[in-house]
């Protein structure tokens, strides 16, 4: 149910993660190691976001495949978030469908599936006006969690607040649900665990969460299922959702 990652520090390469790591996010989008009944590959999109900005580039279909964005990935940036997309079965595949998602400030991703989608959280899209509705990047279960949780960052809400908040509604509507969420302002990571995997490795003035690890590194931690974690280059906090 896709794979994900978000990087924050020196400034480097896109491609450092996007394809050179020894298992990047392009080689998850083939060869994933740890979908946990999500799937088996990642072949219906994929997209990345960049600081400054955010910038963002995205499409459907396969990530090896796209020779301009191994042309872009050669630029530089200190924050960026990236995501290959496994489709819900009934899900609509198009660019507008795949991750990050983005309002100009934030970057966001959402690795997982709300069960029973669309019934289940009728009453979230309840709390969203008409034009909040009629303006979602896609007819998506992430898109609609999207939606939601940027009207709430608007308010000010903290960023891991919200998210936890955002799963937990979700999970009481819809139990079976995988809610593993990557959000970046470009300045903290925020990540959320609910049933797929998620990694953390801090090195030097860097911080990078991801669905897998992406190389051999001993730094590597996993973080534990029903958490949230916060970072940025210099602390690690994880806590329970």
């Amino acid at each position: 149910m896709c794979r994900h990652l978000a990087y924050l520090g020196t400034a480097m390469p896109l491609a450092g993660l996007l394809y050179d790591a020894p298992h990047s996010l392009e080689r998850q989008a083939y060869v994933p190691q740890d979908m946990r009944a999500g799937g088996t590959v990642n072949v219906d999109g994929y997209g990345v976001g960049w600081f400054p900005g955010p910038v963002r580039y995205r499409r459907a279909g396969t990530l090896w495949s796209d020779a301009n964005l191994r042309q872009l990935a050669a630029a530089e940036s200190t924050a960026f978030l990236a995501a290959v997309r496994s489709a819900t079965a009934g899900m609509p595949v198009g660019d507008a469908a795949c991750a990050p998602f983005t309002d100009g400030t934030w970057l966001f991703s959402h690795n997982g599936r709300v069960d029973g989608w669309p019934h289940t959280v009728a009453g979230l899209a309840k709390t969203l006006d008409v034009t909040d509705l009629l303006t979602m990047d896609a007819p998506t279960d992430s898109a609609l969690l999207w939606t939601v949780l940027r009207r709430r960052l608007e308010t000010g809400k903290n960023p891991a607040q919200a998210l936890v908040e955002l799963v937990r509604e979700v999970a009481d509507a819809a139990p079976k649900s995988r809610l593993n969420f990557l959000l970046t302002n470009g300045k903290v990571l925020v990540g959320t665990t609910w049933t797929h995997a998620l990694w953390v490795l801090q090195k030097g003035q860097s911080v990078t969460l991801a669905s897998e690890k992406l190389d051999d590194d001993p730094g590597w931690r996993e973080i534990p299922d029903r958490h949230v974690v916060t970072a940025d280059p210099s602390t690690v906090e994880v806590r329970p959702i």
